[in-house]
């Protein structure tokens, strides 16, 4: 496999709740990151005194951020609607060449910000909100 363009890399909202995803807007950085919580089970009986970990209980989290151009389309708007009213969509995280990453999240921030000779940008951060499914790229 050859290297990925960061580009490449799209994030969309349902921008409805019937599954109609966009692509948000503007964007010029993008991360997805997993994450799984550990339950310690060590006790004084635990070999050597190592840590133990209970397999398969912890917490698993997703989390995705992004920051780009604020360029007031469709996609931003549905964004501060969703912000404000606390709501819980589903969203899809395509990776190039690996597969796409889809299922709920919530809007945890969003940041507006710019300097007084340059464009305005803004950033979110999203946070998992149910059990996420993930398709192979084809």
């Amino acid at each position: 496999m050859t290297a990925q363009k960061g580009k490449d890399l799209l994030l969309k909202v349902d921008s409805d709740g019937a599954g109609s995803f966009v692509t948000v807007a503007g964007l010029r950085a993008r991360t997805l990151a997993f994450n799984a919580a550990a339950v310690d089970v060590t006790d004084q009986e635990s070999a050597g005194r190592w840590r133990e970990l209970l397999e398969g209980a912890g917490i698993k989290t997703a989390r995705v951020s992004g920051s780009g151009i604020f360029k007031d389309a469709g996609s931003d708007e549905t964004l501060r609607a969703y912000f404000f009213a606390g709501t819980v969509r589903d969203w899809q995280v395509i990776v190039p060449d690996f597969g796409t990453v889809e299922g709920a999240f919530q809007i945890a921030s969003l940041e507006y910000g710019g300097q007084h000779d340059g464009e305005m940008s803004f950033d979110l951060s999203l946070e998992s909100a149910g059990a996420l499914s993930f398709t192979p790229a084809a």
